[in-house]
């Protein structure tokens, strides 16, 4: 199986409090760590630990911090011929997790905002694949243009919209050429847009996948929450290394994966292994 994600690599820096601040409030930490992530490089190393063959195509800039993302990146065996260099920060996130492993999440995107697919050669990677997973954190007209690429090629695109919003018209263009759409609950409320297949995350309590005319609730395992930080990434790419086969035991997956990510701090190397995620399925 063979996985192009378009998307948005970025240093996280993590900050473990006890519980998440108010408004106007100031809380003390403790603890703080620097670790790559971004939803593209989150999803393109779930999917390659799932199994899949995958491409990234995504933007670093020329900071310390674009070394470290491209080691990370290439650790986890991503081909990253389509990780483009561009002038300036790459992308950043501020991430503060409570004792109860829920977050809150500040992003800036840096490079992440100037990736483009104006070269053929990106738009190639795009075409061969048997699927294209984007998420919404570049920019949207960018994702627009890789959906349609991979749609004229006969590729399935699979959406992560996620963050929600965004320019109407253009989601409405992208949902026109997408096959599959995973939004978590409250992410769901925005996307109103209707899809061959629309899959949403409820956390615990698995997902729902609407599509192939039917709608059904699959199980996630339980588990411990530690930290929820990049489960819903984890979930999409695993989802994605799937997809062509067994629907209904790639969302079974996809399930399993996202509840053991929860086990790990942090999002850039929470993503289980194939044989570690086949062992967690819930099975009837």
């Amino acid at each position: 199986m063979k996985v192009t994600v378009v998307g948005s690599v970025n240093m996280d820096v993590v900050f473990e409090v006890t519980a998440l601040p108010k408004p106007g409030e100031t809380v003390l930490g403790s603890g703080a760590r620097s670790v790559p992530g971004g939803k593209g490089g989150n999803q393109a190393i779930a999917a390659a630990r799932a199994g899949a063959e995958v491409t990234l195509v995504a933007a670093v800039g020329t900071d310390a911090n674009a070394g470290q993302l491209r080691d990370h990146l290439a650790d986890n065996r991503i081909r990253l011929d389509g990780v483009l260099t561009v002038p300036g920060p790459s992308g950043t996130a501020a991430i503060v997790v409570d004792a109860d492993g829920e977050n809150t999440i500040v992003v800036a995107p840096g490079a992440n905002g100037h990736l483009t697919l104006d070269s053929q050669p990106l738009r190639d990677l795009v075409a061969d694949a048997d699927v294209v997973l984007l998420q919404l954190e570049i920019p949207l007209d960018t994702a627009l243009v890789a959906a349609r690429a991979a749609r004229a090629a006969g590729v399935t695109v699979m959406v992560n919209a996620s963050p929600a919003g965004g320019d109407p018209a253009l989601l409405g263009e992208l949902a026109a050429a997408t096959d599959v759409v995973i939004v978590n609950e409250s992410e769901a409320r925005h996307w109103t847009w209707p899809v061959p297949h629309l899959v949403t995350t409820r956390g615990a309590q698995g997902a729902t996948h609407v599509g192939d005319g039917r709608d059904v609730q699959v199980p996630a395992p339980a588990v411990e929450a530690l930290d929820t930080t990049g489960a819903g990434d984890v979930f999409a790419g695993v989802l994605a290394a799937g997809w062509a086969g067994d629907r209904d035991h790639a969302l079974r997956r996809a399930c399993a994966a996202g509840a053991l990510a929860t086990l790990v701090p942090g999002a850039g190397d929470c993503a289980p292994y194939d044989e570690a995620i086949e062992d967690a399925v819930v099975r009837d």
